[in-house]
């Protein structure tokens, strides 16, 4: 497998060291950790994210004015090591507490538990929201125990606006806590994502083979079965999506169309179509579209579509600007045609 890397146990340090040579102006790494944090940063409570690598830009491309302060990236698939995530948030807490906000995997749960222990020691208040939105991962009896996926991209946008605000810990833990559970996501693999150095693909699926649910390790999914059309695959999972979130007629989303890696903009823009046809077929809003590649596994072929379902408070947050090198919302707006697109 063809991969442009160097060595494969260094593929976390050269990538954070790309990152700063391009945005060191906004940026700094951590002293010794796979952590960066944003410069200029204001006196409110600190919203740490992370995980591990592999996923980019997710984590690394949610520091940011209106985001996370703070991200702590372990090795790809894996979960950052408790130092990191100690001296990451050590190094953003201005006295006023740090929300940790990562997706709901046994390894991170784990290593930010453990680093929060550490954090109480120095007298640093800490929160966690888990990301749970991958309906395909657990049964609604169960919601607490699924998978974060791309909605991350959401309850870090609402978190980060939150905290701007100059909102307490508590405060932005409990908004933040309504975000995710006010998101929805869903997601279908038609290839598989490699890991860089080896040698063979983590597991396979067949060239006329898809899998509905599958999560962005390659966890197991909901359904493996014969590749579709778009409009019939689109539907599939908008139908699953719907009934798990219980998003209706008179409610208004966001929407994420985001591809996993190796999927086409032309594909997924092809997918926003038709979910933006059946949401208006439905009688849902869509208060804004974002079609982008945000959460990826390496070249896995797929995409997932995430629904934030807004209320006066959330869509509030939401217009708040945020700015990222790779996501970037609220910093200037137009309406057309009752929705609105946001640069």
């Amino acid at each position: 497998m063809k991969k442009i890397i160097n060595q494969p146990e260094c593929v976390v340090e050269e990538t954070i060291e790309g990152f700063l040579a391009a945005y060191k102006r906004t940026y700094q790494k951590v002293e010794n950790v796979n952590g960066l944090i944003r410069r200029n940063r204001k006196d409110k409570v600190a919203i740490v994210t992370g995980g591990g690598s592999g996923h980019e830009p997710l984590f690394l491309g949610l520091i940011g004015e209106g985001l996370a302060d703070g991200v702590t990236l372990g090795n790809v698939f894996a979960a950052p090591p408790p130092t990191n995530v100690f001296e990451v948030a050590k190094a953003v807490d201005s006295g006023k507490g740090v929300l940790f906000i990562y997706g709901n995997y046994s390894g991170d749960i784990l290593n930010f538990g453990m680093a929060e222990e550490l954090l109480e020691m120095e007298d640093i208040q800490t929160r966690t929201v888990l990301v749970t939105d991958d309906v395909a991962s657990a049964p609604v009896e169960r919601k607490g125990d699924r998978r974060g996926i791309a909605g991350d991209i959401f309850v870090v946008k609402i978190a980060g606006a939150a905290a701007e605000r100059g909102l307490s810990l508590e405060e932005v833990t409990q908004v933040t806590q309504k975000a995710n559970d006010h998101t929805f996501s869903i997601g279908v693999a038609l290839a598989p994502g490699s890991i860089p150095g080896a040698t063979e693909l983590p597991y396979t699926l067949g060239d006329d083979e898809i899998e509905i649910g599958m999560g962005i390790h390659g966890e197991p999914g909901m359904e493996r079965t014969k590749m579709m059309f778009a409009d019939v695959l689109t539907d599939k999972l908008m139908e699953t999506l719907l009934a798990e979130s219980h998003i209706e007629s008179g409610d208004e989303v966001a929407v994420l169309v985001n591809g996993l890696g190796s999927t086409t903009l032309m594909e997924l823009l092809i997918v926003n179509r038709r979910v933006a046809q059946m949401l208006e077929e439905k009688g849902i809003k869509a208060y804004d579209m974002d079609v982008n590649s945000y959460c990826t596994t390496q070249e896995m072929a797929g995409f997932s579509i995430t629904f934030l379902k807004l209320d006066d408070e959330l869509k509030d947050l939401y217009n708040a600007p945020a700015d990222s090198p790779y996501y970037k919302k609220g910093l200037s707006s137009t309406s057309i045609g009752g929705s609105v697109y946001v640069k």
